[in-house]
C-alpha cells in the first residue's frame, strides 16, 4: 500500500476490510520496528567488535625492534609519511629473558633496514603480526555495526513486505470468491 494511500488503522470507513486494517498495523509496526531495532542491532554489534579488538590487544605490549632488511615497496603507498598504509617487515627484538628474536610483521612503510620501529607482542610473548590500529578498530565496528542496522532493517521490510503479499493473495481469493457469487446470481437470476 503506497504511503500516500495508507490511512490510519484506527479511521473508520465503510469500504474498509479487515485486511486494509491488518495491513495499515503491519506497515505502521514495521516503521517502528525499523526505527528501532535498526539502530539498536548496528550499536549492539560495533560495541561487541569494539569489546572483542579491546579484549584482544588488552595483553599486549610494546617492544622496540629493527627492521633487518627493507620491507617491500607498495605501489600507490607515499611513503614520505607513515600514515599512508603498512607493509610487512622482518624485525629483531630483545624478549624480556635476553634472548635475540626475530619475525614479521606490520611496519609503517618508508622504514629502510636498521631503523627503530615499535613491534607489539601478546601475552605469551610471541609477536603480533597484523596488529589493529586504533583506527582499524573504529573501521571495523563502523562497518560491522552498519551491516548489522542495514541488515535488520532490510529483514524487518522483507518481513512486511512478505504479509503484504500474503494479504494481497487473501483478497484476490476473496474477490474471486465474490465474482463467482455475483456471476452466478446473475446467470441464474431468482424470480
Amino acid at each position: 500500500m503506497p504511503l500516500g494511500k495508507m490511512r490510519p488503522p484506527w479511521r473508520r470507513s465503510p469500504l474498509r476490510r479487515g485486511s486494509d486494517v491488518a495491513e495499515s498495523w503491519m506497515v505502521l509496526a514495521t516503521g517502528v520496528l525499523i526505527a528501532v531495532l535498526a539502530p539498536t542491532a548496528g550499536v549492539t554489534a560495533a560495541q561487541a567488535v569494539d569489546a572483542s579488538s579491546q579484549r584482544q590487544s588488552d595483553g599486549w605490549h610494546s617492544v622496540s625492534a629493527v627492521l633487518t632488511e627493507d620491507p617491500p615497496a607498495r605501489i600507490g603507498v607515499d611513503s614520505t609519511n607513515g600514515t599512508a598504509g603498512r607493509v610487512h617487515g622482518t624485525v629483531k627484538w630483545t624478549a624480556g629473558n635476553g634472548a635475540v628474536r626475530t619475525g614479521e610483521t606490520a611496519v609503517p612503510p618508508g622504514l629502510r633496514s636498521g631503523d627503530r620501529t615499535t613491534a607489539w607482542l601478546d601475552r605469551h610473548g610471541s609477536l603480533v603480526r597484523d596488529p589493529l590500529t586504533p583506527g582499524d578498530s573504529l573501521a571495523q565496528s563502523i562497518a560491522v555495526g552498519t551491516v548489522a542496522a542495514s541488515t535488520t532493517g532490510l529483514l524487518l521490510f522483507g518481513a512486511e513486505r512478505a504479509g503484504v503479499a500474503l494479504l494481497n493473495r487473501r483478497r484476490s481469493a476473496q474477490w474471486e470468491k465474490e465474482w463467482a457469487e455475483a456471476d452466478e446470481e446473475w446467470r441464474h437470476p431468482q424470480t
